[in-house]
């Protein structure tokens, strides 16, 4: 049984769009939970709540409210195409509704993380006079290192099996936004296509459980390092 280049195109564009999701989402991912962990303000219930939201949404009122935002005739959309930036129906719009999808799993695994160290160990770092921003580097970063990498994984992991935002947002054209569970759907949708869509849930979850295997992996190295140290 072969596999048809629509299948190989629809991998690498996974691929490329959560790579891509993912390098975008984590520094604002981090400093996000870094925010509701360590700090008070007006409105964190609500910046809360707004994070969490993509959770409870369903997919496609998600992908909708993308394309209303950030479509050629939305508001943020007709500005970034005026400096020759285009979301709505490109590989670049996926990118953004899988970062948006996947972005309160990547927060939520971080805040944990940090929420986990103890404040008095970053307490004793500035009595010693260190500060703010090298006791973030050099305690508090290392010490959450696996709860980012958690994060980043979840956030990929979700990329990659996006579907209602994405196809919503930027609709399903064969080697431009057809990303792999698109891909998937619309080999469901042929009359003996069934072989195809197997091919490809198949080619998900190695990818899936590959980026799992990694990030064990490099957690262990990141705690047998913290130990060490």
């Amino acid at each position: 049984m072969t596999i048809d280049a629509a299948a190989w195109d629809a991998l690498r564009l996974s691929l490329w769009v959560a790579c891509w999701a993912t390098v975008l989402a984590v520094p604002l991912a981090l400093w996000i939970a870094w925010l509701l962990a360590r700090r008070d303000f007006w409105g964190k219930s609500a910046l809360n709540a707004l994070v969490h939201l993509p959770l409870v949404l369903p997919p496609v009122v998600t992908g909708y409210l993308l394309l209303m935002a950030f479509g050629r005739a939305g508001p943020v959309g007709r500005l970034l195409d005026g400096i020759g930036l285009t979301l709505a129906f490109h590989w670049t719009g996926a990118v953004l509704a899988a970062i948006v999808m996947g972005f309160p799993l990547m927060v939520r695994a971080m805040r944990l993380a940090i929420e986990a160290v103890d404040p008095k160990i970053e307490q004793a770092a500035a009595t010693l006079g260190a500060p703010r921003h090298a006791i973030f580097a050099r305690v508090t970063l290392p010490l959450i290192l696996p709860g980012i990498l958690a994060g980043s994984v979840m956030g990929f992991a979700k990329a990659m099996g996006e579907f209602g935002a994405t196809i919503t947002f930027v609709a399903n054209i064969p080697g431009q936004t057809q990303t792999l569970p698109s891909a998937i759907w619309t080999a469901l949708q042929v009359p003996g296509g069934e072989s195809q869509a197997a091919i490809m849930v198949v080619m998900a979850c190695v990818v899936a459980v590959g980026a799992v295997a990694l990030s064990e992996a490099l957690a262990r190295r990141v705690a047998a390092r913290i130990a060490g140290a």
